[in-house]
């Protein structure tokens, strides 16, 4: 497991060069406000939008997770309890107004990206409400 990226994975690296390159700037591993030790893999904090691009393995992704047959039982309660956390952090961001965007790492980087953008440049353009 030490092997394992928790950040800068491909998926997010791809998606990030191609949010670069359509000219929207974001932070990485941005700190999720009022949660310790949890961070949002690409945030726009004026805009407040956060992007979390998940592990299928991780996060129990409904097409392409596998279940450990060793240890087993522990493997499930581990999965259960990040998918546990999933939802509570998702819940926490909405409650304080962000948008929270939520995509698997199978997903197409260009449709996430092209996703993610059409949601900030929305957000941007009602930016009364945050001061953008």
């Amino acid at each position: 497991m030490s092997r394992q990226l928790s950040k800068d994975t491909g998926a997010e690296l791809a998606v990030r060069r191609l949010l670069h390159a359509a000219g929207l700037r974001y932070r990485v591993e941005y700190p999720v406000p009022g949660m310790a030790r949890r961070r949002i893999d690409v945030a726009f904090p004026r805009a407040k939008v956060a992007v979390l691009i998940d592990g299928c393995f991780w996060h129990g992704c409904p097409v392409h997770a596998t279940h450990p047959r060793a240890n087993a039982d522990w493997w499930r309660q581990k999965l259960d309890r990040n998918m546990a956390r999933d939802v509570e952090t998702t819940e926490h961001l909405r409650a304080q107004g962000w948008e929270v965007l939520r995509f698997w790492e199978h997903e197409s980087p260009r449709h996430v990206a092209d996703e993610v953008r059409r949601v900030v440049m929305r957000r941007r353009s009602e930016g009364g409400q945050w001061g953008i």
